[in-house]
């Protein structure tokens, strides 16, 4: 949302992309390569059990049974009985367990299918803005690690090029076990400047690391690099759009996860407000509508009113957005739909 957000706030009157015949130097950090390892996995590791559905009908497996840790009853001098070890909870406690084995990190049904695309039309004030893409390409390994590969893209239309013009994407590589992100890469081009950005969560050591290179016609280059203690389980500005996907979202009840950004750590809330049915381009589809927030240092940080609509399956798809901003509204919503393998 940060990227949808962000780069519409548009100002100035060109109608082109920056140029800059040193670009190749800027995208390049030996810094962050030292630290972050990411290799393509082979094909076969981008299968799932979503992938053994039908007709792209994603079918529920049987859920689990918990798994309980057993150890050996014994009977003491004071003849009480050591009872089973209960299972262990899943962290962190502020997230509902709903819909997940107990201690475990990974949803009883994935939502996540590799191949899986969703291009919104984006408007402002009533006009299309451009297009953005949700899309969850082959898994990577990330310092040995598999991992997903969920990717936004926002590029402008030919009317909003006319006032300003934005070609960005990024990708966000979130650890498959635990559903945590490692990276973002950010790649911008837009009128007047090119933006090149890495950030690295260490999720052993609770470290982020955020560094931005950036070339503009009036400054010419600029670098800048963060650093901070992050708290165990926190998302990224971008990969926290596609985690809130794995949670369960009955009508009325909160969901919450924790986001680190910007040298800030925050926590997202949401609410599922109703159940609609949402006519699209792309069809029409049963959706549950989800009111969000964000809560910052204990105190409600709210620019506006922030709706999102996902479908009401498994999937649990993105299928439009809502975001008031200072100036105006911006709507996201669904024009096409690829469900993957």
């Amino acid at each position: 949302m940060r990227l949808l957000i962000v780069c519409l706030l548009f100002a100035g009157c060109s109608t082109s992309y920056l140029k800059y015949d040193k670009e190749e130097r800027l995208r390049q950090n030996t810094e962050f390569e030292k630290q972050v390892v990411v290799k393509e996995m082979p094909p076969a590791a981008s299968l799932t059990s979503a992938d053994q559905t039908q007709a792209q009908i994603l079918v529920k497996p049987e859920a689990k049974k918990p798994i309980i840790k057993k150890i050996k009853i014994t009977k003491t001098k004071t003849n009480i009985l050591i009872k089973d070890e209960k299972p262990k909870s899943r962290e962190p406690s502020l997230e509902n367990a709903d819909g997940f084995d107990p201690g475990s990190r990974r949803p009883q049904v994935d939502p996540f299918v590799v191949g899986e695309k969703v291009v919104h039309s984006v408007s402002y004030f009533g006009a299309e803005a451009g297009k953005l893409t949700l899309q969850l390409k082959p898994f990577v390994a990330v310092n040995n690690r598999k991992s997903y590969n969920f990717y936004m893209g926002l590029k402008t239309s030919a009317l909003f090029s006319k006032f300003y013009s934005v070609d960005d994407y990024v990708e966000t590589f979130v650890d498959f076990e635990e559903l945590v992100p490692h990276v973002f890469k950010l790649s911008a081009r837009e009128t007047g400047k090119l933006v090149s950005a890495n950030s690295f969560f260490d999720n052993k050591t609770l470290k982020a690391t955020f560094w931005e290179k950036k070339y503009t016609e009036k400054s010419g280059e600029e670098e800048k690099k963060l650093a901070w203690d992050i708290l165990s389980f926190s998302q990224n500005a971008f990969s926290g759009i596609f985690y809130m996907r794995v949670f369960r979202w009955d009508i009325g009840k909160e969901n919450s996860f924790r986001v680190a950004d910007d040298e800030k750590n925050i926590i997202f809330k949401a609410t599922a407000v109703e159940k609609v049915k949402l006519n699209t381009d792309a069809g029409e589809f049963n959706a549950i509508k989800i009111k969000a927030s964000v809560v910052s240092r204990g105190a409600l940080t709210q620019a506006g009113d922030f709706y999102l609509w996902i479908s009401d399956d498994d999937r649990k798809v993105v299928l439009r957005i809502e975001a008031e901003i200072k100036i105006g509204k911006i709507v996201s919503e669904i024009i096409e739909y690829k469900s993957g393998l």
